[in-house]
């Protein structure tokens, strides 16, 4: 199993910048992926980014070129860079890993709290 604790949020103006924190309560080097969610009012979740245990990133189209993640193994900590931030990027923000309790098992989703992202125009 693992526990998912993000920080961070906050409020910021638009143009500016934040950065998300996501703690794991295990080392992350052996979760097949984590990911980072939001999900805006009356919106579907939707994801931002995602980082496999080998490095590799992908970003959702809308942040593309704006945001960036990165891992920290020796803290077993996610990072989220928001840069140029946008009014539409206001949601909440959800840690996400993807992994296996065993080697034949199916592969389960844990979840983070979330952390209120509010970007003001």
């Amino acid at each position: 199993q693992v526990q998912l604790v993000e920080s961070g949020g906050g409020l910021v103006q638009a143009g500016g910048s934040l950065r998300l924190s996501c703690a794991a309560s295990r080392s992350i080097s052996s979760i097949i992926a984590i990911c980072w969610y939001r999900q805006a009012p009356g919106k579907q979740r939707e994801l931002v980014a995602v980082i496999s245990s080998g490095g590799s990133t992908n970003y959702g189209d809308s942040v593309k070129g704006r945001f960036t993640i990165s891992s920290d193994n020796a803290e077993n900590t996610v990072y989220l860079q928001m840069n140029s931030l946008k009014p539409d990027d206001t949601a909440v923000y959800y840690c996400n890993a993807k992994n296996r309790d065993t080697w034949y098992s199916a592969v389960r989703d844990y979840w983070g709290q979330g952390t209120q992202v509010t970007v003001s125009s």
